[in-house]
């Protein structure tokens, strides 16, 4: 499956980004994995992890935690990925945490772009963490629904949270930890790991946190840098939600064959395993055509490879699929207004 067929999952399939399942696979292989025993019982291909932004389906990521699992003979290989690779080594959201201002600032961050990292159903409205307050003090939940079903995004969730930021700041900021699973034939490993009593059986997947942590400065890495990545994890958040739209999903399908000039709606039907009047009607009740859809992705790709990436007219219209340049520049003249020539040029050039 290509980078691109990656994001083509069903609508409603969660999924997860692909540098966080690639981390996993790392980590399993350095502990004595084999690579391609793990990715065969995934069901993955390098292709499907190629890209770090990429998406891959929950269901992979959660075979891939069990294979690795099984093959590095490691029942708590979760915990140790978590303890061992910081988040901001396998996903943007990590990068943009660490150029927060405070841990508050941080775990806003967490909360507007943990999709990125994994999607998740969460249990009741609101953010997936919240910070809720008892007898005991101030907690950090995660109210990610179902966790029992996988505890391991517990497990690595909780490690990361605890373990990566203890490499900046010494301070214990987390005094507890709470699960709502029943302790595995592993718990021991927890308290080791973690630093901290653990509590299995609860109510809550919940850390309780020293208040005080929360306007603890971060800034590991300058603010300019948190506003490029925030513009670029807005952006894959866009994609991210236009994926599960049929519309999003064919222009998944569409880009990596476009310079095959074979992009046909018969072609994307059969991936998508849908008929083609089936597509036809699905595209329909979202108010676009697939002839619309094909056109208007030609065009936003025309624009980044021109004005972005610098390409010349000829690649350009090699990599949207057109056999001939002239027939290209007719189309992008169609679209803007102007000339690809013109177009590529830089504004004080003109």
């Amino acid at each position: 499956m290509s980078p691109g067929c990656a994001m083509a999952v069903r609508a409603a399939e969660l999924t997860v980004g692909a540098g966080f399942a690639r981390g996993l696979l790392e980590f399993a292989v350095s502990k004595g994995a084999g690579r391609d025993e793990l990715m065969a019982r995934a069901g993955l291909s390098p292709d499907d992890l190629a890209a770090q932004d990429g998406r891959v389906p929950w269901t992979r990521y959660v075979a891939l935690m069990r294979a690795g699992k099984a093959l590095t003979g490691d029942p708590a290989l979760a915990l140790h990925y978590g303890e061992a690779v910081e988040i901001s080594q396998v996903s943007i959201v990590g990068l943009i945490g660490r150029a927060a201002d405070t841990v508050m600032d941080s775990f806003a961050t967490l909360n507007r772009f943990v999709r990125l990292i994994v999607e998740t159903e969460n249990e009741g409205p609101g953010e997936r963490f919240q910070l809720r307050r008892d007898r005991a003090g101030l907690w950090m939940v995660d109210t990610r629904k179902d966790a029992d079903a996988f505890p391991e995004l517990t497990e690595s969730w909780l490690a990361q949270m605890i373990c990566g930021p203890r490499r900046y700041d010494p301070r214990k900021w987390v005094k507890a930890a709470h699960v709502t699973h029943a302790a595995p034939a592993h718990a021991a490993e927890y308290e080791k790991v973690l630093g901290v009593p653990v509590t299995f059986g609860s109510d809550r997947n919940a850390m309780l946190i020293e208040e005080a942590s929360l306007d603890a400065p971060v800034a590991y890495l300058p603010k300019y840098v948190k506003g490029v990545l925030t513009g670029h994890a807005d952006a894959l958040l866009r994609e991210l939600e236009a994926s599960k739209t049929t519309r999003g999903r064919v222009e998944a399908l569409l880009k990596p064959m476009l310079h095959s000039g074979q992009a046909s709606m018969d072609l994307v039907a059969g991936q998508l395993g849908l008929s083609r009047q089936t597509l036809f009607r699905r595209l329909k009740a979202e108010g676009v055509t697939f002839e619309q859809v094909l056109d208007e992705l030609r065009c936003r790709l025309a624009r980044d490879y021109l004005t972005g990436r610098r390409l010349s007219v000829n690649e350009t219209a090699y990599l949207l699929g057109f056999s001939d340049p002239a027939a290209f520049s007719r189309a992008f003249k169609r679209w803007t207004g102007e000339s690809p020539s013109a177009a590529r040029e830089p504004d004080g050039d003109r």
